[in-house]
């Protein structure tokens, strides 16, 4: 809760600090740790992929159709090409978080402005920019980015972006609705009395306020992207020169009686993404709720 500015000698003194229940109960959930030590794993693989698999994942670098454990030099098996599988999932886990993480942060930027301005102006302002952000939740969010990555070049910097301009609305209105509460606290009233600019209110006593729930979303936006850029991939509208997870299992949709193996693996690995980054979502948002608070 923001602090009362009449004790402090300055409204600053407002701004949201950190709660050490909070981060107790975030430590304390096996959730967390479970979502966590998920993600690192996952982040480790991608991080190490150029030096553990040197070679394109694209190339075809064995014989075809090897199943898991059945060839040493490739542990996860070989796909109908003669692709390395672990390559590619090494690989494919950069394109995902890559496009997860850089979508969640433009759609952060936009929602963040976009509700910031609307919640904290109110007027004709907040209702034009609520129209817009109305307007553009009418439209399905996977359909507007098939729309934009078919209409420019499909690769990874076109597909992260096409996800980040498709999915900021929700924060808009979440950080909306956060100003609109806080925008007649006394410690912004304090600010206003002291001739602050409205820019320092919005951004520098109002905003720190409003994260908490906006930092719990941006785990559902990154999931999102990566589900999305799966679903692009698989439909053969991904970066053809970047191997995906989603493209994986599209190329082995045909095989699925006789090598399931070669969906089944980059499937687990979207799952257990998701799964990791929806058990840290859920975490932050009971470690941040200020009714877990007692």
């Amino acid at each position: 809760m923001p602090a009362n500015s009449s004790s402090l000698p300055a409204p600053a003194a407002g701004l949201a600090r950190p709660r050490p229940g909070a981060l107790r109960r975030l430590l304390a959930n096996p959730g967390a740790v479970a979502g966590a030590v998920l993600l690192l794993l996952i982040l480790l693989a991608a991080a190490t992929a150029p030096w553990v698999f040197p070679h394109d994942p694209l190339d075809m670098v064995g014989p075809p159709i090897l199943w898991p454990g059945q060839d040493p030099e490739f542990p996860l098996g070989t796909d109908t090409m003669g692709r390395d599988i672990a390559a590619g999932l090494a690989h494919g886990a950069q394109v995902s978080l890559t496009v997860g993480v850089t979508a969640a942060l433009l759609s952060l930027a936009i929602g963040i402005a976009v509700g910031a301005a609307a919640g904290y102006a109110g007027g004709w302002t907040d209702v034009a920019l609520m129209r817009v952000t109305e307007l553009l939740q009418t439209i399905p969010s996977f359909l507007l980015v098939v729309v934009i990555v078919a209409i420019g070049r499909p690769s990874v910097t076109v597909i992260a972006l096409s996800i980040g301009v498709a999915s900021w609305p929700v924060v808009a209105r979440l950080v909306r609705a956060e100003f609109r509460t806080l925008r007649e606290a006394e410690f912004v009233q304090a600010a206003r009395s002291n001739g602050f600019s409205h820019f320092r209110i919005a951004f520098l006593e109002i905003l720190p306020n409003a994260l908490p729930p906006v930092i719990v979303t941006t785990s559902v936006l990154v999931a999102n992207a990566i589900l999305i850029e799966s679903a692009l991939s698989f439909m053969n509208m991904g970066d053809p020169n970047a191997v995906s997870w989603g493209s994986m299992i599209g190329d082995a949709r045909e095989m699925l009686r006789t090598a399931w193996y070669l969906a089944a693996l980059p499937g687990l690995s979207i799952v257990l993404t998701v799964l990791s980054l929806n058990l840290l979502g859920d975490a932050l948002n009971d470690a941040f709720n200020p009714r877990l608070a007692g």
